[in-house]
């Protein structure tokens, strides 16, 4: 069996094995190929005799998809699974699989590493004190930005997936208060410290609104200048899901006035960044280049199951199919 991997690099730039790929089949790995969906014929040539295609970021639509008669297999080497024409797929026989779950502790202690940074300014006042700052104040200390208490706050979540539930318990454990949006709430689990709510009141209530929901049609743009008014003054946001959300002029614009009082997004809407995106313009926007995911613990639980998928997938038993 002849096995691609399309974009390998940001899984494994080099410090883990693909060794055990190489034992189910005949593997070989780029490390790029195309993000941008505009290189169909890269893609082809480089798939056409494969039977079996890992993919993290690469582009398959129904167009490459039809152009490859000897595909069974894709391998998304990721939890979300928009980079697929999975109707076509569905179609056409080809089984498609996700990795799912692999990285929720890392994404939770991004995400409050995020939240942490806008309230503490910890990395700002790193620089200012190697600057000479600290020794040249008349007190034993200062501060040179204004530092927020979590406790009491009320969080609101968006999304109750495995990343969405670690972040309650986060947030619970730093005294806040959770609000939760999803579209199936189990009453049952509500409690002193969280209760589920409709998305327009998390937009009234929540002092911070944190995104951990996957990216479709239908929530495409949520933030924007529209749910924004809706929002508390001063209000926090913080994205590690999928850039698509937020509209990012509207974000950027309330982030200027100062309704937002700050953002931190992992991710954006275009990625790598693009030099023209508002965000980058705004001082009270932390931005980091999609790495929630990233730990190294979190990328060999992610070869590890990407591994046991292909392995299922030959033996004849699939799992983590994403278009049954």
């Amino acid at each position: 069996m002849k096995i691609v991997v399309l974009d390998g690099y940001t899984l494994n730039p080099g410090d883990m094995s693909w060794k055990e790929f190489e034992e189910i089949g005949d593997l070989t790995v780029y490390d790029r190929t195309d993000y941008t969906g505009k290189k169909e014929d890269k893609i082809i040539e480089r798939a056409k005799d494969a039977e079996a295609i890992l993919t993290n970021k690469t582009i398959l639509t129904n167009e490459v998809l039809h152009k490859l008669p000897k595909l069974k297999y894709i391998g998304v080497l990721a939890t979300g699974y928009n980079v697929v024409d999975l109707e076509f797929a569905k179609e056409d026989g080809i089984i498609v699989t996700n990795i799912p779950a692999y990285s929720t502790q890392s994404v939770v202690q991004m995400s409050m590493a995020l939240l942490l940074e806008v309230c503490c300014h910890v990395g700002e006042h790193n620089i200012s004190v190697k600057k000479g700052e600290w020794q040249n104040c008349a007190d034993f200390t200062y501060l040179k930005y204004p530092m927020i208490e979590l406790y009491g706050k009320t969080i609101g979540l968006i999304g109750y997936g495995s990343i969405g539930k670690s972040m309650q318990r986060a947030a619970e454990a730093l005294g806040m208060k959770v609000i939760v949006n999803t579209p199936h709430p189990d009453k049952k689990l509500e409690s002193e410290t969280m209760k589920f709510v409709s998305l327009e009141d998390l937009f009234k209530e929540a002092d911070i609104v944190s995104l951990h929901c996957p990216l479709k049609e239908e929530n495409k743009e949520m933030i924007n200048k529209d749910s924004i008014k809706k929002m508390k003054d001063k209000v926090i946001i913080i994205n590690t899901a999928r850039g698509g959300l937020i509209n990012e002029e509207d974000l950027y614009m309330a982030l200027k006035t100062g309704k937002v009082y700050a953002a931190a997004v992992d991710v954006v809407s275009t990625e790598p960044i693009n030099k023209n995106n508002p965000l980058l313009r705004a001082e009270n926007c932390i931005i980091t280049p999609h790495i929630a995911w990233a730990t190294s613990e979190a990328r060999r639980r992610l070869m590890n199951i990407a591994v046991h998928n292909l392995k299922q997938y030959v033996n004849g038993s699939p799992v983590n199919v994403v278009n049954k």
